[in-house]
């Protein structure tokens, strides 16, 4: 009868596992339409943003291919990488041909990219090799700089913040010189929101949780990544805090275990409007 109830026991234990490693096979594509009926115009500028997350190349199951076919036919303006590419000198060979594709999506304002926690986990030399690769692609690479670009005369600024988790972010050196505009954040962790009240952005791009990855019968995944955070319900998607809208990827890729359970690879679309910028200084109050 122990017998009997043990195999059954593996039996549910395998189709389980089996059924949370197909779930890392089925990329959802989450649209955010920051725009509403009060604030948006046909002529008013728009900013169509594809946002890649935590691609955690050692465990993913998507292939350049098929995140090509998924997004061939949208309207990609910029490109934003918010970290956690990979943490084998090995693996740095396999992010090439998913830069091609991206490079073929033909993204008018280019590719820009954010590090997270897994990336520095690499040594000095191959964390090097690493960033050139990504440059010789066409990437922007930003640790606590920004960057602006111009969209129907309307500053926006691209403001990357190094990683939070690793004690690499530098808020002040990340918003120095700032002219007005449409402030956009990039970053890996999102726990940094949490000491930002008093650095003006419009909307931050992060990632680093994976929806929890494991998210039964709570999010496993946020143990050691975001206490704070898990306690506010602040785990995935479209957030606020202190009124200013984040979005948190679950990511594309998975670490550790290449199984999801209550969470989806994901790749991210946010359409922002341009019309409302407000007229306040970047840098820190004092």
């Amino acid at each position: 009868m122990i017998l009997i109830f043990f195999v059954f026991f593996l039996i549910a234990l395998l189709l389980l596992f089996y059924k949370a490693y197909k779930n890392t096979q089925k990329v959802v594509l989450n649209k955010v339409n920051l725009s509403t009926a009060d604030t948006h115009s046909s002529h008013e500028p728009l900013l169509n943003i594809l946002q890649i997350s935590d691609m955690h190349l050692e465990n993913i199951s998507i292939s350049p291919d098929q995140l090509y076919n998924k997004l061939a036919n949208e309207k990609i303006d910029l490109i934003a990488l918010t970290g956690d590419f990979l943490d084998r000198k090995k693996t740095i060979p396999k992010l090439i041909p998913y830069l091609e594709m991206l490079n073929r999506l033909n993204a008018a304002y280019g590719i820009y990219v954010v590090f997270g926690n897994h990336d520095y986990i690499l040594k000095q030399k191959e964390f090097g090799l690493l960033k050139d690769l990504l440059q010789k692609h066409g990437c922007k690479t930003l640790q606590n700089e920004n960057d602006s670009i111009i969209i129907k005369g309307k500053r926006v600024n691209i403001i990357g913040v190094d990683d939070f988790h690793t004690k690499r972010s530098n808020l002040k050196m990340s918003f120095m010189h700032l002219k007005e505009g449409y402030n956009l954040v990039l970053t890996h962790d999102p726990n940094i929101v949490l000491n930002m009240k008093d650095f003006h952005y419009e909307y931050l791009l992060s990632g680093h949780f994976h929806g929890g990855q494991i998210h039964w019968p709570k999010p496993y995944h946020l143990a050691k990544l975001g206490r704070t955070m898990m306690k506010m319900n602040m785990i995935k998607g479209l957030q606020y805090y202190h009124e200013k809208p984040f979005y948190i990827s679950e990511g594309l890729g998975q670490t550790s275990l290449n199984i999801r359970i209550g969470s989806r690879p994901e790749i991210t679309l946010h359409q922002l409007p341009l019309n409302k910028i407000e007229k306040k200084e970047a840098l820190a109050a004092g």
